[in-house]
């Protein structure tokens, strides 16, 4: 199968890589391509008519967009771009999809919720996002439906990896820099390796692309690892593990605080758990676990430190 991934350089896009590469031949396609081992083309995809060109001479039979601007505080200044990537880039993918009968994948995130509600958000819920950026991609979610393209969307949550700009490496930066450190401790979602994540996308494709005509599970989906937290339980999970591989040698002293004394540009819903009952229902797929996936990550990230 000919697969063309949108935002390789990223952190998901970097675990994307090796994991559809056994279900054909992959094509890279981003600002700033590393990978080695795969077709790459380095292509500014704001640029929607240089898009448009490329997908007619690559012809891909899958497309796997994990590009996505995810800067949320500058999305509220930066309106244009944040749209034209989050939700005018998968309405172009779709719509050349639904004209030559292929296959999307794309992801969103728990920031298309409110965070008003107190159980756990399943795909049908109303939306409501607070900010730019999550109006921005429950946007490209809605080009996406509106073109009528088989897709897969898989809304997810609190990304990290040991590659990129996230949480995780933060918080290991600033434990090196500073002693003492402000968590939010009043926001609460399922903090996801994305790893897991490329994994989860991959098991979906090989039943998809296996047999496109017969499948029938085309639409949004919600998949998160296991374990609620808060910002500031997620970051004494992070220290725990960084101290107990030896990333870190001290622990810096941790003051929970809430939004409100963590002034942002954008506002974040408090509550965004996402519900994976459907995923696992319809898949059989079960969330990996949180201690277990954020160990192995910094054991990662520890190797690469060396």
């Amino acid at each position: 199968m000919n697969i063309l991934l949108t935002g390789a350089s990223g952190q998901l896009g970097q675990e994307l890589l090796p994991r559809l590469q056994p279900l054909g031949q992959v094509s890279c396609i981003d600002r700033a391509v590393s990978a080695d081992d795969c077709v790459t083309l380095r292509e500014d995809l704001a640029d929607l008519n240089r898009v448009e060109i490329l997908l007619n001479r690559m012809r891909p039979e899958l497309i796997v967009n994990a590009a996505a601007y995810t800067a949320v505080d500058r999305a509220e200044t930066e309106t244009e771009p944040a749209f034209r990537i989050n939700a005018e880039l998968p309405g172009c993918l779709a719509r050349w999809c639904a004209r030559n009968d292929r296959l999307l994948m794309h992801y969103s995130t728990d920031y298309v919720f409110s965070g008003e509600a107190r159980a756990p958000y399943r795909e049908e819920d109303p939306t409501g996002p607070l900010s730019v950026y999550g109006e921005s991609k429950l946007a490209g979610e809605c080009a996406i439906t509106a073109s009528g393209c088989r897709h897969l969307v898989l809304r997810t949550s609190w990304v990290y990896s040991g590659h990129g700009n996230n949480f995780v490496l933060t918080m290991l930066r600033l434990a090196r820099e500073r002693p003492k450190l402000n968590i939010v401790a009043d926001q609460v979602g399922r903090p996801t390796w994305a790893r897991n994540l490329a994994r989860v996308s991959a098991t979906l494709l090989e039943k998809a692309a296996g047999n496109p005509a017969g499948f029938d599970r085309w639409g949004i989906w919600h998949y998160c690892d296991s374990g609620v937290v808060s910002w500031y339980d997620f970051a004494c999970a992070i220290f725990d593990a960084a101290l107990e591989t030896g990333l870190l040698s001290r622990l810096p002293s941790l003051t929970a605080v809430p939004t409100s004394g963590f002034p942002q540009a954008a506002k974040r819903p408090l509550y965004s758990v996402l519900d994976t009952t459907a995923i696992r229902e319809a898949f059989g797929i079960e969330p990996a676990g949180l201690q277990a996936s954020l160990h192995e990550c910094i054991v990662e990230i520890q190797k690469n430190d060396e």
